[in-house]
């Protein structure tokens, strides 16, 4: 990492010559070692879910909450160092309760992202502080009855100057998924993933053609394929237990009625159920190809 030269890492508010930020990578390196966590995005809401490792058989299941709710209608997962996600979470409820009190409504979820992106980059910049070592996957619905007819106060005028057009139609609300990385860099996605499996889980998310406008994947169906994304993503560490987190967001006429809630009892472990029937499905695959290549040889 320190080819070019040594004490480039000291501080992370010096540049190599090269111009790297090698703390910002070491964080990286931090959320790379951790859970893995993905979000999906629908036309009908947001699924979050997480790889939440059982460290000790003396931990109590179901507690421990990976994924956290920052306002009503967004909730937040993280990979990497726990007590960094934490703190970034209180961050981001805080943000979320200013923007209440001063505009009178819920906060965007784009307008969110982009402030937990601004506090996490000012983590980058000073040497008495060092960078986040989490990587948030924020997801949220912006409801359009809680939005209004002329949307939120502090988005410019509707018409007139610096406004859109008389006959422009602009649609209100709808689903957001956000990640924010160590860098405090941002975007976002149809399907984000993040932590040890990421790589497999991105593969696999890549499949479901999320971005696609005739993708037809329910809420339902999300919550099934996250499942089995996880376990999927889990294979490379099998030899260690986990226990499945997994919350989501609907629409106001779904199932959760804009707000983020974690998903019923009975559909996760029906989730679970599939998702291990399907690796099994998976497994008995591979082993009939290779007892027939053994066979042809």
């Amino acid at each position: 990492m320190t080819s070019i030269g040594t004490g480039y890492d000291l501080s992370n508010s010096v540049f190599s010559p090269d111009g790297r930020n090698f703390q910002v990578e070491y964080a990286v390196k931090a959320v790379e070692n951790g859970g893995t966590s993905i979000g999906i995005r629908t036309k009908h809401g947001v699924v979050l879910a997480c790889e939440k490792i059982i460290s000790s058989k003396l931990l109590k299941p179901g507690a421990n909450l990976r994924i956290s709710t920052v306002d009503r209608h967004a909730g937040v997962v993280t990979s990497g160092l726990l007590p960094d996600g934490r703190h970034l979470i209180s961050r981001a409820r805080d943000e979320a309760s200013s923007w209440r009190q001063t505009y009178k409504g819920p906060i965007p979820v784009h307008a969110l992202a982009s402030r937990m992106g601004g506090y996490v980059q000012a983590y980058t910049l000073y040497s008495s502080v060092r960078p986040f070592g989490v990587t948030a996957i924020l997801g949220g619905w912006d409801s359009e009855a809680e939005l209004g007819v002329d949307g939120q106060v502090g988005f410019g005028p509707s018409v007139g100057a610096g406004g859109k057009l008389e006959d422009e139609v602009v649609k209100r609300g709808g689903p957001g998924l956000y990640m924010i990385e160590p860098s405090g860099l941002y975007w976002g996605y149809y399907g984000a993933a993040t932590g040890k499996g990421r790589q497999a889980a991105k593969a696999e998310l890549e499949k479901l053609d999320l971005a696609s406008p005739t993708c037809s994947l329910s809420l339902k169906d999300a919550v099934m394929e996250a499942a089995r994304i996880i376990y999927v993503a889990h294979e490379d560490s099998k030899d260690k237990e986990f226990e499945l987190e997994m919350t989501w967001i609907s629409t106001l006429d779904g199932p959760t009625k804009g707000q983020h809630q974690q998903v019923p009892q009975e559909l996760l472990e029906e989730a679970e159920k599939a998702a291990k029937k399907s690796l099994e499905g998976d497994d008995d695959e591979e082993e009939e190809e290779e007892e027939g290549d053994a066979m042809q040889e």
